[in-house]
């Protein structure tokens, strides 16, 4: 079975080859479709302390160095390798041509304009409503019932 990677924030570096990694992953609810985000702290194994607070690494699961340790950081420049590529790849692309960026937006200019045309009516009608309601006085305050108290008579 293949060893399990994850990537996390550093949180703590304070005890000896050992940092706490915090892990965040992100999920759909079930029942109501919503993206839930769950964090789990990890203690990983950092054989030269080199690793800060604040950095991102990655951790992969080994067998149990102690009670609470059973993954260790990878070293290297993997991650910021990778988030490189893609960068170096989106500024080889030619760059759209002028002509072909001013037929779209007119197109967009044109469409603006009819849906103002619909819309007009509609907040002529919203404004004789707002002005209706303006006219109407507005309701007189309740006031609070006065409470009292009933006397028992002796006998």
């Amino acid at each position: 079975m293949p060893k399990r990677i994850l990537e996390g924030e550093v949180v703590s570096d304070k005890m000896d080859k050992t940092i706490t990694v915090l892990v965040e992953r992100r999920f759909m609810h079930p029942l109501y479709k919503k993206f839930v985000k769950k964090s789990k702290k990890y203690a990983a194994h950092d054989e030269s302390n080199a690793v800060k607070i604040g950095e991102r690494v990655r951790i992969q699961e080994c067998a149990p160095i102690s009670k609470r340790k059973t993954w260790t950081v990878i070293t290297g420049d993997a991650p910021a390798a990778k988030k490189e590529a893609p960068k170096k790849a989106e500024s080889k692309k030619p760059a759209p041509k002028k002509e072909e960026a001013k037929k779209p937006a007119a197109k967009k200019e044109t469409a603006k304009k009819e849906t103002a045309k619909k819309a007009a009516p509609k907040k002529a009608a919203a404004k004789k409503a707002d002005d209706k309601k303006a006219d109407k006085k507005p309701a007189a305050k309740k006031t609070a019932a006065k409470k009292t108290t009933a006397k028992k008579k002796d006998k």
